[in-house]
């Protein structure tokens, strides 16, 4: 459990949460005013002491809550909630009181001690509204969490390598003439299924990706041999850059399945890697075989669909994967927010 993703009371620190909250408290303190009188006879030196008071108590609140968060979150939401409301009641109490004494806030508004309970009462309104919203938001993104986990477990779950077959068949006829490279391409089948079928780790690395794709290119030359050469233009700063674990090598299979399989004379399988801005991008490439004309298999496009839907999943409108015929080769490009393991989400 994060602090910052499982816990219903968000952090108060940031400059968003800051703005947010003193803008809510300005709004009550102007419909307060507007509420007074005829709007010809705004009170602005009501507005401008009422402000003052209601961000003064605003802040407050909000740098005591943020400073025992990790506190409470170590309690159950019940217990923390009637914490944060007993600090909001105390902070506005001793507010009203020292108002009272010494700036005499309270006016006309009776007895110090009526003032104190009217200005407490409203604060333990507002806040109680405000924690159970959040409360509220939490649990709808906790929920919307697990289904998009639940998706994308069922997406994952969908990849199955269509050169599984012909692999085997080239590790058996190698174990009689070659038997070493037999016993080094079961290990790589091993690695690249491990990778496949391990459900923890839902991100990788574009180094990591770039390793699962070697891995899956030396099985595939068992088969296909000198026809299959392949190329990769990447930065090391672009390594560290993470993204969603098996997203390239269905990519780079189709190329060397509906592509480098179907010419007699082979070919390369590009993979290049950039930045553009902030966006990574990254293109694979592969001549087209010579009857371009056919139509994309069945198994391709379950793929590329398999693809979008995971990036859409995962990265909404961020991310995209465009495939197609550029000139004499098919080209699939992939674009998604650029990201580090220590930056985050």
């Amino acid at each position: 459990m994060t602090i910052d993703d499982d816990f219903f009371i968000p952090n108060l620190c940031a400059p968003q949460a800051v703005f947010i909250a003193v803008l809510l408290a300005e709004l009550v303190v102007l419909m307060h005013v507007l509420a007074l009188g005829p709007l010809a006879m705004f009170d602005w030196r009501t507005l401008a002491l009422g402000s003052f008071f209601v961000q003064w108590n605003t802040l407050l609140c909000l740098a005591l809550i943020c400073a025992l968060r990790s506190r409470l979150q170590a309690l159950s939401p019940a217990v923390a909630t009637v914490l944060c409301l007993a600090l909001v009641i105390a902070v506005c109490a001793g507010s009203s009181m020292l108002s009272a004494s010494v700036f005499s806030l309270h006016g006309s508004a009776g007895t110090t001690l009526d003032w104190v309970l009217r200005n407490s009462l409203l604060a333990l309104v507002l806040a109680a509204i405000v924690l159970r919203y959040s409360y509220l938001q939490q649990r709808v993104a906790l929920q919307h969490r697990s289904e998009l986990q639940l998706r994308l477990d069922a997406l994952r779950a969908r990849i199955r390598p269509h050169f599984l077959f012909n692999t085997l068949n080239s590790i058996a006829s190698l174990i009689a003439v070659q038997p070493e490279r037999a016993e080094q391409a079961v290990e790589d089948v091993a690695e690249l299924f491990r990778v496949a079928l391990k459900a923890d780790d839902r991100d990788s690395t574009l180094a990591e990706e770039r390793r699962l794709c070697e891995l899956y290119l030396g099985i595939e030359r068992l088969r296909l041999g000198d026809r299959l050469s392949t190329s990769w233009e990447m930065d090391d700063d672009l390594e560290p850059l993470v993204i969603p674990a098996l997203l390239l090598q269905p990519l780079v299979e189709n190329a060397v399945y509906h592509g480098i399989a179907q010419r007699s004379e082979g070919g390369r399988v590009s993979v290049i890697a950039r930045l553009e801005g902030d966006t990574l991008r990254i293109d694979i490439e592969n001549p087209l075989p010579l009857r371009a004309s056919a139509p994309a298999g069945s198994g391709q496009r379950m793929a590329l669909d398999n693809i979008r839907q995971r990036l859409e999943a995962q990265y909404g409108d961020a991310a995209s994967l465009e495939a197609g015929r550029e000139g004499e080769e098919y080209r699939a490009t992939l674009r998604l927010p650029a990201k580090t393991v220590e930056s985050g989400p």
